[in-house]
């Protein structure tokens, strides 16, 4: 009895939050993706699995495999993992560039990187289309690129540059001590103990980043639709609920599987490392 009441004292309201913010919400998607359509923005009964053959391209009406949303998918991973790298490739070294900064210019810089989060995410979207139209740039394909990459770089370089400050630089001094080049001695030395927050930074970009609509609505004109903006239309113009929480899930399931690998990949310390 002693053990039950300080589990509902310490563990119990975070348990009962992600019960009924999380899980709940998530149990009752899945069972709109396995009811009937019956009107718009309605669904009922029987039970079918029409929505989740849908997803995987499976057309019931003529009686084949239509891949077209896999092929969102696949374009929506793609423009997620490009992004992503872009952020890697500018915010890898600018998370350096602040920490070695002092203190009254570090804060500046953070201040700054992080001061964009304080104007409405639609509004800064919405403006980079007056920056791109003179240049004859909107919309396109490279709008979107720019778009995700000023997005989301705020949420690589925090983390980076948390694991930036935390570095032991003796480790540097012995491999240059032991004759290692700068280049050598950076890889060998620094770049380890940075892995945790350039994990974590490339997760909680591509993570957003695959399952973003805005961005690529907005600044890509809607030529190219990514799965979040099939997800949205689902829930929006065309009223099929239950056709798009089966995308949800299967835009979920695609994520769970990456951190999956990524947990397998970096051995049983992998996900503590990284938080």
């Amino acid at each position: 009895m002693l053990t039950l009441r300080r589990f509902l004292l310490t563990l119990g309201p975070g348990v009962f939050w992600l019960l009924v913010f999380l899980v709940l919400p998530l149990l009752i998607v899945l069972a709109y993706s396995l009811l009937t359509r019956t009107d718009v923005g309605r669904v009922g009964l029987p039970l079918t699995s029409e929505n989740w053959q849908r997803v995987f391209g499976y057309d019931a009406l003529f009686e084949e495999f239509v891949p077209d949303n896999l092929q969102v998918l696949w374009r929506s991973v793609w423009v997620a993992g490009l992004s992503t790298l872009l952020c890697v490739a500018l915010g890898y070294p600018l998370a350096f560039y602040i920490a070695f900064q002092r203190e009254r210019r570090r804060r500046l810089l953070l201040l700054l990187l992080i001061i964009p989060f304080w104007t409405n995410f639609l509004i800064r979207i919405y403006a980079w289309i007056i920056v791109l139209r003179p240049l004859g740039l909107y919309p396109s394909t490279l709008a979107v690129f720019l778009g995700m990459t000023y997005a989301y770089l705020p949420f690589f370089v925090l983390p980076v540059y948390s694991s930036v400050e935390k570095i032991d630089w003796t480790l540097v001094e012995a491999a240059a001590d032991l004759g290692a080049t700068p280049l050598r001695a950076f890889w060998a030395a620094v770049f380890p103990q940075t892995l945790p927050g350039l994990v974590a930074g490339v997760i909680l970009t591509f993570v957003p980043a695959l399952g973003t609509f805005v961005v690529s609505d907005i600044l890509g004109g809607a030529k190219a639709a990514l799965v979040g903006n099939l997800v949205q239309n689902q829930f929006g113009q065309s009223g099929d609920w239950a056709y798009g929480s089966a995308l949800s899930f299967l835009l979920l399931a695609v994520v769970l599987l990456g951190l999956w690998l990524y947990a397998r990949a970096a051995g049983q310390r992998g996900l503590e490392d990284l938080i």
